[in-house]
């Protein structure tokens, strides 16, 4: 097992036994953002209910799109 799979599982027990330390990595709306664990590098978003889940490259796309929606929208309300 090389150095980086060591850290990595490292990192992982960590998360495991005293949970992820979230940081916001980036606002979509006012009710959808994204999150990373400072630790372990795990991405999280909300979904449709509040509750966090795995941040999926198509997750990824419809917050991507939201953002945009949300931009459009907000920028022709001013």
């Amino acid at each position: 097992m090389n150095t980086n799979n060591l850290k990595n599982a490292n990192q992982n027990l960590l998360c495991l036994f005293f949970g992820h330390k979230l940081t916001l990595k980036r606002k979509i709306t006012n009710h959808f953002e994204e999150y990373e664990c400072k630790v372990c590098h795990l991405e999280l978003t909300n979904d449709d209910k509040g509750h966090k889940t795995h941040l999926t490259s198509k997750l990824r796309e419809v917050n991507e799109t939201l953002f945009h929606l949300h931009l459009k929208r907000h920028h022709h309300s001013l």
